[in-house]
């Protein structure tokens, strides 16, 4: 399959970077990132907005309890628009998340959130762009989207606690860098940023890199 030649290359550049790079590649194995490409935007950024901030037990329940709603079925922006506060509450969605839900779905009826294929032929920073004037959502949001619905290959989300997290691991670094220092850093493993955040994510707590 194609995306499996994409990571092997991905997974040569990065292991050629030093040998840090060299032996987490080695401990966590091949790469096996895949993306969910028939979800549209919407969709997305409503199921990152239920992740923000929760762990991921926390946010599938959320997501089980609205798809519950509309018969186990993702619902259409007018039918999230037409859904009562309280039934959204009681999925577990707080306040400011179904404010933030909202508004995603009027965006999506607007045209303001794109349609998958539209969001095919944006540039990333135009997507993040026009995205944030959503209220609620951030760039790290916007980067979930590029990364795991729209599949592309050089994001590297800065304000990731994993990522940095993951990076200090790897460097055996006392403290984590700032989002401008990783940023910087991240240029080097360009234009494989997203499998690189794909293994910080997963250095092991108790790496030594040895």
């Amino acid at each position: 399959m194609e995306h499996t030649k994409s990571h092997q290359a991905a997974i040569d550049f990065l292991t050629s970077l030093d040998a840090d790079w060299a032996r987490l590649i080695e401990t966590v194995g091949p790469c096996s990132f895949e993306a969910k490409p028939a979800r549209e935007p919407y969709e997305a950024l409503i199921r990152a907005v239920a992740y923000q901030q929760l762990h991921a037990k926390a946010g599938d329940a959320i997501i089980a309890r609205l798809l519950n709603i509309y018969g186990n079925a993702f619902p259409s922006p007018t039918q999230l628009l037409a859904t009562e506060f309280d039934a959204l509450r009681t999925c577990g969605f707080s306040a400011r998340k179904i404010e933030t839900i909202h508004g995603i779905a009027a965006g999506a009826v607007s045209g303001l959130v794109p349609s998958r294929n539209d969001a095919e032929a944006m540039a990333d920073e135009d997507l993040i762009e026009r995205l944030v004037t959503l209220k609620g959502i951030g760039r790290w949001t916007v980067e979930m989207l590029l990364i795991f619905t729209l599949a592309r290959m050089d994001i590297l989300p800065a304000d990731d606690f994993g990522v940095v997290e993951g990076f200090r691991r790897l460097k055996k670094l006392d403290v984590a860098p700032k989002r401008k220092e990783i940023t910087e850093i991240g240029k080097a493993w360009s234009p494989y940023r997203t499998i690189a955040s794909w293994y910080l994510w997963r250095v092991p707590k108790q790496y030594n890199g040895q």
